[in-house]
């Protein structure tokens, strides 16, 4: 599916702040990464690239949503779990921030660091790291400035 026909949704949910989304809204979506793929297939999963398409348009909660069953879906231990593990604490990170919540922002963006230090590839599930660690970088700039 190309980004311009991907699902948006009609609004990005922040608790507290935006109506929470209906029931079941993301199930097709999450039902592409089911446990028995391989890596390289939950990649090309809906539920990945989707989640990859939100987090880059400000749907943070909704890419934490998707990544998710990706996340569940890999082999403890590995290299794509701490990725996605890095993905779901980036999108929550940034989640904080438009909360303003800088502190737990900032405490996330830790954790991010530490999981995606871990990894030893410069490119896991076709994500380039040092990318994901660039935009960690401004999410940390964000959240300590706001401080």
């Amino acid at each position: 599916m190309t980004g311009a026909a991907r699902d948006v949704p009609e609004h990005a949910y922040v608790p507290g702040q935006t109506a929470r989304h209906a029931e079941g809204r993301f199930v097709p979506i999450c039902a592409t990464a089911q446990l028995g793929m391989s890596p390289a297939q939950l990649a090309q999963s809906e539920a990945f690239c989707t989640g990859l398409f939100y987090l880059q348009r400000g749907y943070f909660w909704e890419a934490h949503e998707l990544f998710e069953p990706v996340w569940m879906a890999l082999e403890e231990g590995s290299e794509e779990r701490r990725l996605l593990q890095a993905l779901i604490q980036l999108a929550n990170a940034q989640l904080k921030l438009r909360m303003q919540r800088p502190k737990a922002a900032s405490r996330l963006c830790i954790m991010v660091r530490g999981l995606l230090e871990k990894l030893t590839g410069a490119r896991v599930m076709g994500q380039d790291i040092s990318q994901i660690m660039a935009r960690l970088e401004a999410v940390e700039a964000r959240a300590y400035g706001e401080l």
